[in-house]
Protein backbone atom coordinates (compact mmCIF):
# COMPACT_ATOMS: atom_id res chain seq x y z
CA UNK A 1 0.00 0.00 0.00
CA UNK A 2 2.05 2.78 -1.34
CA UNK A 3 -1.22 5.24 -1.04
CA UNK A 4 -1.88 7.88 1.94
CA UNK A 5 -3.49 7.49 4.94
CA UNK A 6 -6.83 8.36 5.90
CA UNK A 7 -7.02 10.54 8.83
CA UNK A 8 -10.35 11.92 10.28
CA UNK A 9 -10.36 15.33 10.86
CA UNK A 10 -11.40 15.55 14.50
CA UNK A 11 -9.57 15.63 17.63
CA UNK A 12 -11.19 12.48 19.23
CA UNK A 13 -8.16 10.36 19.65
CA UNK A 14 -10.13 7.13 19.92
CA UNK A 15 -11.35 8.11 16.43
CA UNK A 16 -8.41 8.65 14.74
CA UNK A 17 -6.95 5.25 16.52
CA UNK A 18 -10.10 3.29 15.08
CA UNK A 19 -9.24 4.46 11.64
CA UNK A 20 -5.76 4.46 11.41
CA UNK A 21 -6.28 0.43 12.60
CA UNK A 22 -6.98 -1.16 9.41
CA UNK A 23 -4.94 1.08 7.22
CA UNK A 24 -2.18 -0.04 9.31
CA UNK A 25 -2.94 -3.80 8.94
CA UNK A 26 -2.70 -3.25 5.50
CA UNK A 27 0.36 -1.71 5.23
CA UNK A 28 2.26 -4.36 6.71
CA UNK A 29 -0.06 -7.52 5.16
CA UNK A 30 2.29 -9.49 2.88
CA UNK A 31 5.40 -7.43 3.74
CA UNK A 32 7.84 -9.83 5.91
CA UNK A 33 10.43 -7.32 5.87
CA UNK A 34 10.21 -6.34 9.94
CA UNK A 35 11.99 -3.29 9.80
CA UNK A 36 10.04 -2.16 6.54
CA UNK A 37 6.76 -2.63 8.30
CA UNK A 38 8.18 -0.84 11.60
CA UNK A 39 8.96 2.07 9.49
CA UNK A 40 5.58 2.58 8.22
CA UNK A 41 3.93 2.33 11.02
CA UNK A 42 5.89 4.72 13.17
CA UNK A 43 5.91 7.27 10.01
CA UNK A 44 1.51 6.12 10.26
CA UNK A 45 1.56 7.02 13.60
CA UNK A 46 3.55 10.44 13.14
CA UNK A 47 1.50 11.28 10.49
CA UNK A 48 -2.29 10.61 12.47
CA UNK A 49 -1.33 12.37 15.49
CA UNK A 50 1.93 14.38 15.22
CA UNK A 51 3.79 13.12 18.30
CA UNK A 52 6.89 14.65 18.40
CA UNK A 53 8.80 11.05 18.53
CA UNK A 54 7.32 8.00 17.73
CA UNK A 55 10.31 5.01 17.47
CA UNK A 56 11.09 1.65 18.39
CA UNK A 57 13.68 0.35 20.43
CA UNK A 58 14.77 -3.37 20.26
CA UNK A 59 16.65 -6.03 22.53
CA UNK A 60 20.33 -6.02 21.46
CA UNK A 61 21.69 -8.70 19.81
CA UNK A 62 24.94 -7.92 21.39
CA UNK A 63 23.85 -7.35 24.62
CA UNK A 64 20.75 -8.61 26.13
CA UNK A 65 20.39 -5.77 29.31
CA UNK A 66 20.04 -2.97 26.57
CA UNK A 67 17.86 -1.46 23.65
CA UNK A 68 19.20 -0.41 20.55
CA UNK A 69 16.59 2.15 18.22
CA UNK A 70 15.10 0.79 15.13
CA UNK A 71 12.72 3.11 12.91
CA UNK A 72 11.85 6.37 13.89
CA UNK A 73 10.18 9.87 13.30
CA UNK A 74 11.14 12.74 14.89
CA UNK A 75 14.03 14.48 16.20
CA UNK A 76 17.71 12.15 16.56
CA UNK A 77 16.86 10.21 19.80
CA UNK A 78 19.48 7.70 22.19
CA UNK A 79 20.94 4.82 20.02
CA UNK A 80 21.30 2.49 23.61
CA UNK A 81 19.21 2.18 26.87
CA UNK A 82 19.80 0.12 29.44
CA UNK A 83 17.33 -2.56 31.05
CA UNK A 84 15.67 -0.78 34.04
CA UNK A 85 16.57 2.85 32.65
CA UNK A 86 14.71 5.48 31.63
CA UNK A 87 10.73 4.70 31.12
CA UNK A 88 12.00 2.33 27.97
CA UNK A 89 14.29 0.09 30.02
CA UNK A 90 11.90 0.35 32.93
CA UNK A 91 8.68 -0.69 30.67
CA UNK A 92 11.23 -3.55 29.44
CA UNK A 93 12.49 -4.92 32.96
CA UNK A 94 8.63 -4.48 34.40
CA UNK A 95 7.08 -5.94 31.01
CA UNK A 96 4.45 -3.43 31.10
CA UNK A 97 2.74 -0.29 29.63
CA UNK A 98 4.53 3.27 31.22
CA UNK A 99 2.53 6.45 30.76
CA UNK A 100 4.45 9.26 32.17
CA UNK A 101 2.45 12.67 32.25
CA UNK A 102 5.47 14.26 33.09
CA UNK A 103 9.33 13.34 32.05
CA UNK A 104 10.86 15.69 34.62
CA UNK A 105 9.06 13.85 37.45
CA UNK A 106 10.17 10.07 36.15
CA UNK A 107 13.10 8.98 38.43
CA UNK A 108 15.86 8.45 35.77
CA UNK A 109 14.04 9.86 32.88
CA UNK A 110 16.60 9.58 29.89
CA UNK A 111 16.37 13.01 27.80
CA UNK A 112 17.13 12.17 24.75
CA UNK A 113 15.02 15.61 23.42
CA UNK A 114 14.40 18.59 25.84
CA UNK A 115 11.42 18.90 23.94
CA UNK A 116 9.84 15.93 25.04
CA UNK A 117 7.08 16.43 28.17
CA UNK A 118 5.18 13.69 28.41
CA UNK A 119 5.80 9.58 27.15
CA UNK A 120 3.61 5.85 26.68
CA UNK A 121 5.82 2.92 26.54
CA UNK A 122 4.34 -0.51 25.22
CA UNK A 123 6.35 -3.75 25.28
CA UNK A 124 6.58 -5.47 21.77
CA UNK A 125 6.77 -9.35 22.02
CA UNK A 126 7.87 -12.10 20.10
CA UNK A 127 5.07 -15.14 19.21
CA UNK A 128 6.76 -17.04 22.35
CA UNK A 129 5.59 -13.81 24.43
CA UNK A 130 9.19 -12.85 24.94
CA UNK A 131 10.10 -8.84 24.78
CA UNK A 132 11.25 -7.84 21.27
CA UNK A 133 11.56 -4.30 22.39
CA UNK A 134 9.57 -1.17 22.93
CA UNK A 135 7.65 0.62 21.08
CA UNK A 136 7.92 4.52 22.80
CA UNK A 137 5.88 7.55 21.56
CA UNK A 138 6.64 11.21 23.16
CA UNK A 139 4.89 14.38 23.10
CA UNK A 140 6.03 17.89 23.50
CA UNK A 141 2.87 18.61 25.82
CA UNK A 142 2.76 17.05 29.52
CA UNK A 143 0.04 14.74 30.19
CA UNK A 144 -0.75 13.76 26.60
CA UNK A 145 -1.30 9.99 26.64
CA UNK A 146 -4.16 7.88 27.97
CA UNK A 147 -5.50 5.13 28.62
CA UNK A 148 -6.93 5.44 24.55
CA UNK A 149 -3.44 5.62 23.64
CA UNK A 150 -2.82 2.56 25.60
CA UNK A 151 -5.17 0.44 24.34
CA UNK A 152 -4.72 1.14 20.99
CA UNK A 153 -0.59 1.55 20.63
CA UNK A 154 -1.51 -2.22 22.58
CA UNK A 155 -2.85 -3.24 19.93
CA UNK A 156 -0.93 -1.88 17.24
CA UNK A 157 1.95 -3.38 19.44
CA UNK A 158 0.18 -6.94 18.79
CA UNK A 159 0.12 -6.14 14.97
CA UNK A 160 3.97 -5.75 15.10
CA UNK A 161 4.72 -8.53 16.84
CA UNK A 162 1.99 -10.86 14.07
CA UNK A 163 5.04 -10.09 11.54
CA UNK A 164 7.86 -10.06 13.56
CA UNK A 165 10.30 -12.92 12.18
CA UNK A 166 13.92 -13.32 13.20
Amino acid sequence: MAEELHIPKTNNRAEIYTALMPQIRALVQGEHNFIANTANVMAALKEAFQFLWVGCYFVSKEKSDELVLGPFQGPVACTRIAMGKGVCGTAWAKDETIIVGDVEQFPGHIACSSLSKSEIVVPLRRKDNSILGVLDVDSEHLNHFSEIDKKYLEQIAVVLSDVFYE
